[in-house]
C-alpha cells in the first residue's frame, strides 16, 4: 500500500502476530523497540508485532510497501491454485 506523509510523532503500538515489510518505492522509516531504521526500495524487514513498532515515510514523500501480517506468529500459510498442465502435454 501507499503511505502518505502524516503530521505528528510516531506512535508505536503492539499486537499479536508477525509482520513482513518490503519497500517498493520511496523510503520507509521503521521503529521497532529502540531501533530506528530507514529502509530503501528492495529492502525487507520482519518482526514480532508484540514488540512496540511503527512505520511510515522517512521524509516528506510517500512510501509504497508490501506488508504481510500473520496473526499466528511465524507460521506461514500458502494457498495456491491447482497447477495447470502445460499446453500440448
Amino acid at each position: 500500500g501507499l503511505i502518505p506523509p502524516g503530521p505528528g510523532k510516531p506512535q508505536p503500538r503492539t499486537h499479536e502476530g508477525y509482520e513482513w515489510l518490503y519497500v517498493l518505492s520511496g523510503e520507509l522509516r521503521l521503529i521497532i523497540g529502540e531501533h530506528d531504521i530507514t529502509m530503501a526500495p528492495g529492502e525487507v524487514a520482519e518482526f514480532d508485532t508484540q514488540v512496540p513498532h511503527w512505520f511510515g515515510p522517512a521524509g516528506d514523500r510517500p512510501v509504497e510497501i508490501l506488508s504481510i501480517l500473520s496473526r499466528e506468529g511465524e507460521r506461514i500459510h500458502v494457498r495456491a491454485a491447482p497447477r495447470r498442465k502445460p499446453a500440448g502435454g
